[in-house]
């Protein structure tokens, strides 16, 4: 869906322009790509951010409205204050509709790792989002991770993720998404007596450690 927003043009640059542009419920950005000048603009944050709160999330296809001109573009990163999170500069990206573009698409973990739980493992989401090409007009607003078959030791990998037709990637197919980790209660679970602090507690975090390395985890990853 093709969403409209206006912005303005002839801001002055610079950082105190910038906090008071901010002031008046403006956000300071730019408009490049396609092998256009960049264009200085302004836009309302409450109107950026009802754009970005659709289905499609940060990938909305956006009608940019520039003195007149639409340009098509699509928000390429939003800078944000490292404290309040608040949105602080807006980079719109120029974007040919019969185009592939690469874009970060937020992955979904969905299913019950019932295997894993009844293990008392957990399933840890290793990565949140995936590097994708596609059209304009094809992005997905997200992509989803399946862990229903999970077991502890085992991932959901990259490769084992459903794209959409037109959506590919180049990130390693082996390139685990969400794995199964042991934990302590695994190995007690599994008939291991843990006395705490003692050596048998000692040899279960050897054994959730060696289970969690095996899907990339190097670490120890809960109680």
């Amino acid at each position: 869906m093709e969403l409209t927003l206006t912005a303005e043009t002839g801001r002055t640059p610079g950082s105190r322009a910038a906090g008071r542009l901010r002031a008046q419920g403006k956000i300071p950005g730019v408009v490049y790509g396609l092998g256009a000048d960049p264009v200085p603009v302004a836009v309302v944050w409450s109107e950026l951010r009802r754009v970005l709160t659709t289905e499609a999330g940060v990938n909305a296809l956006i009608a940019l409205d520039i003195d007149g001109r639409r340009d098509l573009t699509i928000v390429k990163d939003l800078q944000r204050d490292p404290v309040r999170r608040e949105v602080l500069h807006v980079d719109f990206l120029r974007v040919d509709p019969d185009a592939p573009v690469e874009v970060e698409v937020p992955i979904v973990v969905v299913g019950e790792a019932k295997e894993v739980e009844s293990a008392k493992g957990i399933a840890e989401q290793q990565m949140k989002s995936l590097t994708v090409k596609a059209k304009p007009t094809g992005i997905p607003g997200q992509i989803e991770a399946d862990v229903s078959s999970l077991t502890v030791g085992s991932a959901v990998t990259v490769g084992d993720l459903q794209l959409p037709d037109g959506v590919t990637t180049d990130v390693d197919p082996s390139t685990p998404v969400v794995a199964g980790v042991a934990t302590r209660f695994t190995v007690m679970a599994a008939g291991g007596a843990v006395a705490e602090g003692g050596e048998a507690g000692e040899a279960a975090d050897e054994a959730a450690e060696a289970a969690g390395a095996e899907t990339g985890e190097g670490e120890e990853n809960g109680e």
